[in-house]
This record gives structure tokens, sequence and C-alpha cells, in this order.
């Protein structure tokens, strides 16, 4: 745990996901001799595996499966057949086996979920229209995986022939409808009854369920552990305690998922590594510039625009943790050998680590490359119609109608103030159509969004998002106006606010400083009486009360 931690510290500063700091701290631990027992240390890992797929399985609602979207179904089912079929080709064409080429072209289809969704919420682009859709392929991709995960299991000690896999199927079904039966009539009454009073109960008995579920599917059912626990979490899902019971699991699947990686690591450790460095490499490049591709192409015949279409297909440019668990399960059923897991370990710490840096950089990387991906973009696309033809003039450019620019539209309104607002979040841009509020969908880093919302003849721009590269071109498009707006930009921090000014911002909004300084005003104007700041405490609950509704 030691030189876990050291790992992931050093993961940490390179702003790359811990679970590569702790795969190369298993390598570390097996180089040195430390990792005397190694089927203990795997066995640990187990626990942690299975409740991973026990919360996959408790935070996936089932129902959203087919309301994901057109695109997300499509480039999810898409990107996996595609992926497998050409990894496939490039496995057997580099003299890997039947089976074994089977397992790798399998384990290279399946982008992290972890990775996405965290670099996804460190951008803030969670909302927007590629993050829906990534996130949506992740979902179809997640619910794939654990569909391959339990006929391999299945197939445990039996040959796999179609009579088997009727077998398999049949038993599948079987237990999703005692789980579906479990979730809709048995488990919410039993936990309202017995369990949701007391949050220890509440543990502890969530996470016997979980690995008693794991042990009897895993033992006399025939499946494995890991779907135990994912059935397990797909019972729950519909509890209202669900997000608590996930919430208290996460530290302890946490720690048992570092054993995991860390006996994953051990993997890498193989005498004659120059076997599968040239293997490895080209795996690496077919992920890192093969997922992209397909996607992109996907998106592309789908009528999406080539910004949208990159900046999604960015985020598959790795392999997933799913895929260490596909290699891991090959491994126990003798299908692969510990050179194939060892490749595919090390192709996943290659994606990984550069698609972290893809991801946070795409904006960037886009504003580069937009010219040379115009092929991926049709000729009228799925945005276009929700342009506004509008012709604005001597108006405030609104960027971002989140919490800060919700809170500016009222007064926009009742002062007859001309303005438009932009947003990349499909759901602010349905509220606010329905509303009749002059909105365009699109993103600010766009310069053809700034065209559209004619910021050349616009009196002011407010940009309430506080990403520092989100403003960063905002700045430069007025820059190189002959009349230039206002710029009221948001900054996340001292530094970035600094940055904004010398850019050209004409006022900066600093949350954190901004505070201290409205507590000043209301003390120089109002004084320190009780009354006087319970009055204004007051008329602040009432209007956060009509903010949030």
């Amino acid at each position: 745990m030691v030189v876990a931690a050291i790992f992931a510290i050093l993961a940490r500063l390179l702003r790359q996901p811990l679970l590569v700091g702790y795969l190369f701290a298993g390598l570390l631990l097996a180089f040195f001799g430390f990792v005397e027992n190694g089927e203990a240390f795997a066995n640990l890992g187990k626990i942690g595996v299975t409740l991973l797929l026990f919360l996959v399985g408790l935070e996936m609602n089932l129902k959203e499966l087919p309301t994901v979207g057109k695109a997300a179904l499509l480039t999810g089912v898409g990107q996996i057949v595609f992926t497998s079929i050409i990894g496939f080709f490039i496995a057997s064409a580099l003299g890997f086996g039947i089976l074994p080429a089977v397992y790798i072209a399998i384990a290279l289809t399946f982008s992290s979920t972890i990775i996405i969704i965290k670099l996804l919420s460190e951008k803030g682009d969670l909302g927007t229209l590629y993050g829906k859709i990534a996130v949506g392929f992740l979902l179809v991709q997640d619910f794939v995986a654990v569909l391959i995960l339990m006929f391999l299991a299945g197939i445990k000690g039996q040959e796999a022939s179609f009579g088997s896999f009727v077998f398999i199927g049949i038993k599948a079904l079987i237990l999703f409808f005692l789980v579906w039966l479990l979730s809709q009539k048995i488990l919410p009454r039993f936990y309202e009854k017995f369990l949701s009073s007391s949050p220890e109960l509440l543990f502890v008995a969530s996470l016997a369920w979980a690995l008693g579920v794991a042990a009897l599917v895993g033992g006399p059912l025939g499946f494995s552990f890991e779907i135990g626990g994912f059935l397990a979490g797909v019972a729950l899902s519909n509890l209202p305690e669900h997000l608590g019971i996930a919430s208290k699991t996460r530290p302890l699947r946490d720690f048992f998922l570092i054993i995991f990686f860390l006996a994953l690591g051990t993997n890498l450790l193989v005498h004659n590594i120059g076997t599968i460095l040239a293997p490895a490499l080209i795996f690496s490049l077919f992920v890192l510039i093969g997922h992209p591709l397909i996607v992109m192409i996907i998106m592309g015949l789908l009528r999406y625009k080539k910004r949208t279409s990159f900046l999604a297909s960015v985020t598959s440019a790795q392999i997933s943790e799913f895929s260490f668990i596909l290699m891991a399960m090959g491994l126990s059923l003798g299908h692969v050998g510990e050179a194939e897991v060892s490749l595919v370990i090390l192709v996943g710490v290659i994606t990984m680590t550069v698609s972290t840096y893809l991801i946070l950089g795409s904006g960037k990387i886009y504003s580069k490359i937009k010219n040379l991906i115009s092929i991926f973009e049709r000729a009228k696309t799925q945005e276009d119609v929700l342009l506004p033809k509008d012709d604005f003039s001597d108006h405030i450019v609104l960027v971002g109608a989140g919490r800060t620019g919700r809170i500016l539209l009222p007064y926009l309104k009742r002062k007859a103030l001309p303005f438009v607002v932009i947003d990349y979040n499909p759901k602010i841009f349905a509220t606010l159509s329905a509303e009749g509020t002059p909105i365009i969908f699109g993103d600010i880093e766009d310069t053809e969004i700034m065209q559209i919302a004619k910021v050349e003849k616009a009196r002011m721009v407010i940009s309430t998002v506080s990403n520092f590269s989100d403003n960063l071109p905002i700045l430069e498009y007025v820059r190189n106006l002959k009349s230039k707006p206002i710029v009221i930009s948001r900054a996340a921090a001292k530094e970035d606010a600094v940055k904004l000014y010398e850019a050209g911002a004409t006022y900066v909004l600093v949350p954190e400083i901004m505070a201290g300084e409205y507590l000043r005003h209301i003390f120089l104007s109002h004084g320190l009486g009780e009354e006087t700041i319970k009055k204004m405490g007051k008329g602040h609950f009432k209007r956060l009360l009509d903010i949030s509704h």
C-alpha cells in the first residue's frame, strides 16, 4: 500500500489515472520480489472486481438503455463491431492463435468509463452534447462487456458449442428475471422495513448481499463472482437508498481494486518483454488512432458537426478496466496465456497515459486540425437546425446559462435588453427554447458560433463559465475585431483571472474573492445588526428557492 500510494501521488502529479500508478507499483513490487504469494494477491483483487461490478450494476439503470439516444447506441455498438473485427485481423496478422486473437480484439474495444467520466467532470463537459453522447456509448459498452463476461464465465469447464451457449443464455435469462423480481417486489420492502433507518446496518447488509450473491452465482450457478456482483447491484438499483449504498461501498471497492491492479502490474514483469513490446505498440496505435476514427466516421454519418464528433471520439482512445478483467478471466479459463495478459495490460498503460492528455487538451488539438477533419462532416448537420436565424445587433451575449447565467436572465428580460444565450448543454437548450429565450446551441470555442452570435456587433459579452480554455478563445476573437465589446469573464482561480486580464478581459469575476468582497459590502452598507442580517438571509433564502424552481 505504501508503494501504491507513492506511485498514485506520482500519477496525480502527472495528471494520470491513479490505476496507471497502481500498475507500475505492481511492476516494481514484482521486480524486487516483494510479491511472494501471487495467488492470494490475485484472489483479494477479485473482491475488488466483484465490488466494482456491484457498483456498476447499482448505478446502471437498465431503463436508460433504450433512451441513451440513437447516436450513443449506434456509436457504442458500431465501435464494438468494427474495432473487434479490425483488431482480430491485426492480432491474426501478428501471429496470435484464433482464440487469443478473439480475446485481444474484444479487449481492445472497450473504453474506460471511470477515466472518461472523471476527466469530463474535471473539464466541466459532462453536460455537453459530446459529453452526453460519450457517456451514452460507454453505458452501451459496459452492458455489452457484462454480457460477454457472463457468457465466458458460463462456458467454464465445458465445451463452447451451440448447445452450451443456448443453455448459458437460458440460465442468464432466468437470473435476470429473478433479479428483476427481487428488485421490484421484495428488496425495496425489506430494506424499507428493516435496514433504511440504520446507516451502519444498511452498509453491512448491502455488502453481505453483494458478496453473498457473488458467491452463489460464481459457485453453484456456474458463472463468476464478478457477474454475481453485477447482478447483486442491479437488484438494488431501484432502491431509494442506492446512492447512499454506493457512496459507502466505494472506499472498500477502491481498497480491493488497488490490490487487483497491483496484481495485474506484476504481470508486466515478463522475462522477454521484447516479444510483446512491438505488438503492444501496434495495438496502442490502433486504439489511439483507430478508436477515434471509427467513432468520427459513425457520428459523421449520423450528421453531427466535426467538432462534436472529434471531441466525443477522443474520449474513446484507451482501453478499459473491463479489458483487464476479460483477460484475467481468459487466463483462468485457459483460453489465453500470461503473455497475452501482459500484452493487453501494457496496451492499457500506454493508451490510458496518452489518452488522458488527449482528452484534457482536445479543444486545443481540434483548433489545430479542424480543417483536416472536415471530411467527417456532412453538408447539413443535426446541430444546424438548432441555430437561430436572427440578426443580432447592440446586444448582450451570455455564454452559459447554468447557475450564474440563470440568475442574470430575469434581469435581462425585465430591463428589455436585447440578448442571446450560448450553451452546449442539450437540457438547458431545451428548457430555454421552450420558454422562448433566444439561445444558440453550440460551444463558444467554435468561431462559427461566435459569428452566428454576432459578437462583432455586441455591446457586451458575459461568460459565466469558469473554464480558462473556454474564456481565452472569446478574448482572442474579440482582440481581432474593429469594434470591441465589453468582455466580463469568470475565473476559477486568481491566477486564471490575471491571465484573462492580460488577454484583454474588461472585468473578471473570481467567486472565492467576490464572496469576501460582497460580505464586506454588506457590513459597510448595513452594519453588523442581527435583525438586518436575518432579514437579508430570509430574502436570500427565498431567491434561492425561486432559482431552484
